[in-house]
């Protein structure tokens, strides 16, 4: 991943286009960041799900070319805090494998 990759994904939410007017974290949402991998800087919106959907992780589809095809697996480390309500930026994601 070169500079403008980089830059491009900082602070943003996944799934968003990085064009749109606000890329960014909502006031009114809760999110994980993700830390390692494809889509290491970008933010996850996990408003509305429940402790057990948090533990299990995620498996996120690589929004840059140079991973399209595969998918990029996020978990919460054991010893992470986990959220308990709240808003904005609760946990973290850390990058397993990328089958």
């Amino acid at each position: 991943m070169n500079a403008d990759d980089e830059q491009l994904l900082r602070g943003r939410v996944y799934g968003r286009d990085h064009d749109a007017p606000s890329p960014g974290p909502l006031p009114h949402q809760t999110y994980a960041a993700l830390v390692g991998g494809p889509l290491d800087g970008l933010l996850l919106d996990i408003t509305g799900w429940r402790p057990e959907e948090i533990d299990d992780g995620v498996a996120l589809i690589p929004e840059l070319e140079r991973w399209l095809g595969g998918r990029a697996l996020y978990d919460p480390r054991p010893d992470d805090p986990r959220p308990s309500g709240g808003l904005g930026v609760v946990c973290r994601f850390h990058s397993g494998d990328t089958p």
